[in-house]
């Protein structure tokens, strides 16, 4: 037999651990009953072993099995509820003592512990409540470390099966909230999630899952009315596609208490109360957040942007964005048929040398990004990327051909608008020969339409309101080269019989109604909406990550020595100028003074005709490693997996918008407001079998509580699921 095992190899034991306990290093289970008598298993075998009342035998055993190195210090300190500065404490005490050392013998003056049970309790109280233990111990009057002890004292509970997990998700229980008699209790903490958190730090717990806290008049709850509208984004969906259901680095799987769907969700429901930038959840109460997405607390600034960093470090941002795109296609093909596209310029104001950029809303240039986006005919989001520096927007559209296509088909045949920065007849030629037709205004202004020539248009849109066109519709060919070669296309022509002016359109496009054609150039204002909300409430032009990366050293710039050696040209000009004005001046004066200012004169046309030639010489663009060897460019991965989330996100909120306008007679107008007041709302939560009602709170107005009422019934009919659960959402509006 031991032959055989030589042969094969020597095999580890099975983990064999006592149920109830959590594994705290390989192969080592820690295991405490409520009353704090418990032991260390290793491999299965009780090694180290205390009784509750010998707390000098559990120090021993957290000492032993560091100094074994069987665990690390830091497990090892969250198993026995301790810092990890006690833990190595107690080792230093252990290795100058003995275990006499351990005992809990008490040193220096002889006076009462500050950690009364009343102190301890109210301690406790406040962690729970969200605050931090250096805010808990500045009320309470003791010290962090007193603090920490304290919460070291809470009895732990064993950690769950996985068995008894998924007993409870298919029972729909939260086993948090409800009073023995089934009354829902107000502002209900959510259920302590300390195992699981230290499971997860043990390897051995992928995700957390939801628990839902039932319980009324819970903050924020209302939120959750943007899940049915987020699900029809496939957010979850194309997320867990492109990144794994848990999170990996370098393709190796690793476990984590705040999974991809906590991150995602936390991220969503932080942009809907007004907080869309990392920096905001600390400004967004924890345990709020952490109901919504069905833990304890929401995950701190510091872990959100260490689990982005390593979704950004597998650089799959593009695909994020390209699987939402496909989803938006799939599941709104006639919305797709019409695409805007323009974009966007984020300033840069740190010290780092960037790019400079048109930033056109402050009419300046300075150190910016850009971006170029995409957007479906009701405006919202379907594709994003990182412009090139000093890109024009007629470049960009080249790039659009590839990834619309991939997108749409070889079939479809869209419709690209956009504004005079893409003009360029060459292109547009290329583009009708690529399956796209084009909507844009015409550039250079051309002679006027006669008055007799415009035709009154009525035309009906989307939210029925009724537009009155005056337009003229004829074929016109622009000429796009030095050969003159001309691209034929249709000319609208819009008239403002109040101010007389003109506004040129053209395209490709063949409908019978020219009025249709004009609104949809007109309706081109949803993309510059699109920016300017974004901007305000979903942090567009934040930045999410500081990290730069090298700008390519080949690429041509403007040569700093042409334009220097161009304005020394420009002085000896000036000097001829003056010159030329002295000599006709001095000539009405004397001749002798005539003489010294034409040798004067001729100086300067010689020193002219030698600064042109130097200028000349000057090559007009260098690489860019040679003028500017430390530029570097802002590093968009990060922050490109924020937008793919904020971009659906929007897109939830656009639908709910549409859904509203039925049941709210100033929806064009207010929906998006009345969306932000409702998604701040406390709400109750409770389940009810495989259901979770959420019951919303009573609006500002009996109006505004109305219109909400009505999207609850509509967002009802979807049955959606809470996520991570089996839970089917059922949205009411709470009787006053």
């Amino acid at each position: 037999m031991r032959t055989g095992v030589a042969k094969l190899g020597v095999m580890q034991p099975l983990p064999l651990a006592p149920a109830g306990s959590m594994m705290i290093g390989d192969g080592v289970a820690f295991a405490e009953d409520p009353s704090g008598s418990g032991g260390i298993f290793v491999w299965g075998q009780p090694t180290w072993s205390w009784d509750a009342s010998d707390p000098g035998a559990r120090r021993l055993a957290a000492v032993q099995v560091v100094n074994a190195a069987l665990c690390r210090q830091r497990d090892v300190a969250e198993a026995f509820g301790v810092n990890e500065t006690t833990v190595w404490r107690w080792r230093e005490e252990y290795a100058d003592g003995g275990m006499g050392a351990l005992l809990p013998i008490p040193h220096g003056p002889k006076r009462p512990s500050k950690l009364t049970t009343e102190k301890v309790e109210e301690i406790r109280t406040l962690h729970d409540a969200g605050k931090t233990i250096a805010a808990v111990a500045e009320v309470t009057g003791v010290s962090t470390f007193s603090v920490r002890r304290a919460l070291g004292l809470i009895p732990r509970k064993p950690v769950p099966s996985s068995l008894d997990r998924r007993a409870d998700d298919e029972a729909g229980e939260g086993g948090v909230g409800k009073a023995a008699a089934g009354e829902l209790v107000t502002l209900a903490k959510p259920k302590e999630r300390t195992n699981e958190r230290a499971a997860a730090c043990g390897g051995v717990l992928d995700e957390a899952a939801p628990v839902i806290c039932e319980g009324s008049s819970l903050p924020l709850v209302g939120s959750l009315l943007i899940l049915p509208a987020l699900a029809a984004t496939g957010l979850l969906e194309a997320a867990t596609a492109v990144y794994g259901a848990g999170r990996k680095v370098g393709g190796i799987h690793r476990s984590a208490f705040y999974g991809l769907r906590s991150l995602v969700l936390c991220v969503v429901f932080s942009c809907l109360v007004g907080e869309p930038r990392a920096e905001g959840a600390t400004r967004l109460d924890p345990v709020a957040i952490g109901r919504l997405l069905g833990l304890d607390r929401a995950p701190e600034i510091k872990r959100l942007r260490f689990r982005t960093a390593e979704l950004a470090g597998e650089h799959r941002a593009d695909e994020l964005v390209m699987a939402l795109a496909q989803h938006h296609v799939d599941a709104h093909p006639k919305e797709v048929g019409l695409l805007y596209i323009d974009g966007h310029v984020r300033a840069y104001h740190g010290g780092a040398e960037i790019p400079k950029a048109h930033v056109a809303r402050i009419r300046l240039a300075m150190p910016a990004e850009v971006d170029t986006w995409i957007t479906d005919r009701f405006g919202d989001g379907l594709l994003v990327w990182q412009s090139a520096p000093g890109a024009s927007l007629a470049g960009e559209l080249a790039l659009t051909v590839d990834k619309v296509r991939s997108l749409l088909g070889p079939d479809a045949r869209p419709t690209l608008c956009f504004d005079r920065g893409g003009w360029s007849p060459k292109l547009f030629a290329q583009l009708v020969l690529s399956g796209f037709d084009i909507l844009t205004y015409r550039k250079y202004t051309k002679t006027p339409e006669p008055r007799s020539a415009f035709v009154d248009h009525v035309f009906t849109d989307d939210l029925g309101h009724t537009q009155h066109y005056l337009l003229s519709d004829r074929t016109v060919r622009v000429p796009y080269n030095a050969n003159r070669r001309r691209f034929t296309c249709r000319q609208i022509v819009k008239l403002d019989e109040a101010t007389g002016h003109q506004t040129q359109i053209l395209t490709t496009r063949d409908d019978a109604d020219p009025a249709v054609i004009a609104h949809a150039m007109f309706s081109r204002w949803r993309v510059e909406n699109f920016f300017r909300y974004m901007r305000a409430h979903y942090g567009l032009d934040a930045l999410d990550a500081y990290e730069t990366i090298p700008d390519d050293p080949d690429r041509l710039v403007a040569n700093p020595a042409k334009r220097k050696a161009a304005r020394h040209a420009g002085e000896a000009a000036q000097s001829i100028t003056s010159a030329e004005a002295d000599r006709g001046r001095a000539s009405f004066d004397r001749m002798e003074a005539s003489r010294e200012l034409t040798d004067a004169y001729i100086s300067a046309q010689a020193e002219l005709e030698a600064r042109r030639a130097a200028a000349k010489a000057i090559p007009a663009k260098v690489p860019l490693g040679l003028v500017r060897p430390d530029a570097v460019r802002i590093d968009v991965e990060r922050k490109r997996i924020m937008d793919a989330i904020r971009m659906a996100t929007y897109n939830a909120e656009s639908s709910l918008a549409r859904l509203l306008a039925p049941h709210y007679a100033r929806a064009e107008d207010e929906a998006r407001s009345l969306l932000r007041e409702a998604f701040r709302t406390s709400a109750d939560l409770e389940v009810e079998g495989a259901t979770l009602h959420v019951r919303i709170e009573p609006l500002s107005a009996p109006r505004r509580t109305r219109a909400i009422a009505g999207l609850c019934q509509e967002l009802n009919a979807t049955e959606t699921i809470y996520p991570g659960t089996n839970l089917k959402l059922v949205y009411s509006v709470k009787e006053v």
